[in-house]
């Protein structure tokens, strides 16, 4: 079976760390382009994070800039480390895949081929 199955979520205080893991099952991500998204309760789903099929390139959403930082071991996981958390970053954190590569400017707009269920990150005081 195909899918992506995404971890390391969890509950962590406000500035605190954590490291969310996508790893492919039943396929390689080598020529896949990968996005980080996140629900908030009540709120509608949002890109944070994205990074080319290659890993040269990557995108992230301004609420984010300077604290989450994606890579990825090319073909099987990707990672986005999160730093300094707050309360806006609690939610359900999906990861998605596409495969080629477009620009990684438009990646939040892209038809995702693969999507994970998600892992839930809760930022507490």
């Amino acid at each position: 079976q195909l899918q992506l199955v995404e971890s390391g979520g969890g509950l962590v205080q406000a500035g605190g760390s954590l490291r969310l893991s996508c790893a492919a099952s039943g396929f390689s991500l080598d020529n896949y382009a990968v996005a980080w998204f996140r629900q908030a309760p009540g709120r509608e789903r949002e890109g944070v994070s994205c990074i080319s099929s290659t890993g040269g390139s990557s995108k992230y959403a301004d609420s984010v800039k300077g604290r989450f930082t994606i890579s990825r071991d090319v073909a099987h996981t990707v990672y986005l480390q999160i730093d300094s958390l707050n309360f806006e970053d609690t939610g359900v954190y999906f990861c998605a895949a596409v495969a080629g590569s477009g620009p990684v400017s438009a990646c939040f707009r892209y038809n995702y081929d693969y999507w994970g269920r998600g892992t839930q990150v809760t930022v507490s005081s």
